[in-house]
C-alpha cells in the first residue's frame, strides 16, 4: 500500500469515513481538506447499480453547469462552408475539415472538446482510434454531432460537461474549482445529480445510486447522503 503524504494524513483526520455528509457539508469539507497549491478541480463520483455491458444501461449525456467549470475549454469544430463560419462566429478555437483530420493524425491534440456536423462524421470517423480512447469522439448523445454548431460551441464555453458510466458502473464529473463559493459548487452538484438520477434505467431493480462522493484533485473522498438533495 502506498504511503500517504503528511498533508493527506492531516486532511483525512478531518473526514469521518463512516459518515454520510449533507451535500453542503461535503462540498465545504472538500474545500477545507484541499491541500493542492493550485486552484484544484472539485469532482463528484457516482457508483451506480447498473450493468454497462447492457445497451439500455449505458448511461451517457451532457449538461451545462449553471456556474460553469472554471476551466476554459478549447473547442475544435469539424465543419464546412456556412457552418464553419457559424462555428468561428460562436467562438470556436479551431475550425476545419480535412486539414484538421490530417493535423490530428500527425499528433496534434491542443483541444478539449470536438464538435462536428453530421456530414463531417465520415471523415472524423477515421480518427476514432485516437479520439475514442481520449473521450473526444463527437457523439449525438452529448450534443457534439449537430448542425447547430453555434449552440454546441456556446454551451461548451458556458460550462458544459459530459458524463459516462465506466466499465465498473462509475461516473466521474467535475463540478468546478476550489475557488468557487460553496453555494455555486452545490448548485452545480445538484444539477449533475438531477440528470444522473433521471437517467435511471428501467431495468434496474432496487437501489440505483449506491454511493456518491466528492473530492478535490488530491484531496480525500467525502461520502454524500443522496437524501440531502
Amino acid at each position: 500500500m502506498a504511503k500517504k503524504s503528511k498533508k493527506m494524513q492531516e486532511a483525512l483526520k478531518k473526514v469521518n469515513s463512516n459518515e454520510l455528509y449533507s451535500v453542503n457539508e461535503a462540498v465545504a469539507l472538500a474545500k477545507e481538506t484541499n491541500f493542492a497549491n493550485f486552484d484544484a478541480t472539485v469532482e463528484v463520483a457516482y457508483r451506480l447499480n447498473v450493468d454497462p455491458k447492457k445497451a439500455d444501461q449505458q448511461i451517457r449525456g451532457a449538461v451545462v453547469l449553471p456556474n460553469g467549470t472554471g476551466k476554459t475549454q478549447r473547442v475544435l469544430v469539424f465543419a464546412k462552408g456556412e457552418k464553419a463560419k457559424e462555428a468561428q462566429a460562436a467562438g470556436a478555437d479551431y475550425v476545419g475539415d480535412e486539414d484538421m483530420v490530417q493535423k490530428i493524425q500527425e499528433g496534434w491534440f491542443d483541444f478539449d472538446v470536438v464538435v462536428a456536423t453530421p456530414d463531417m462524421m465520415a471523415q472524423v470517423g477515421r480518427l476514432g482510434r485516437v479520439l475514442g480512447p481520449k473521450g473526444l469522439m463527437p457523439n449525438p448523445k452529448t450534443g457534439t454531432v449537430t448542425m447547430d454548431v453555434t449552440k454546441a460551441v456556446e454551451e461548451v464555453k458556458a460550462g458544459k460537461v459530459t458524463y459516462r458510466v465506466d466499465k465498473a458502473g462509475n461516473i466521474h464529473v467535475p463540478i468546478g474549482k476550489v475557488s468557487f463559493d460553496t453555494d455555486k459548487l452545490v448548485e452545480n452538484f445538484a444539477t449533475i445529480n438531477d440528470v444522473v438520477a433521471k437517467a435511471r434505467p428501467a431495468a434496474v431493480k432496487g437501489s440505483y445510486i449506491k454511493n456518491i462522493s466528492v473530492t478535490t484533485t488530491f484531496g480525500p473522498g467525502i461520502h454524500v447522503n443522496p437524501a440531502s438533495f
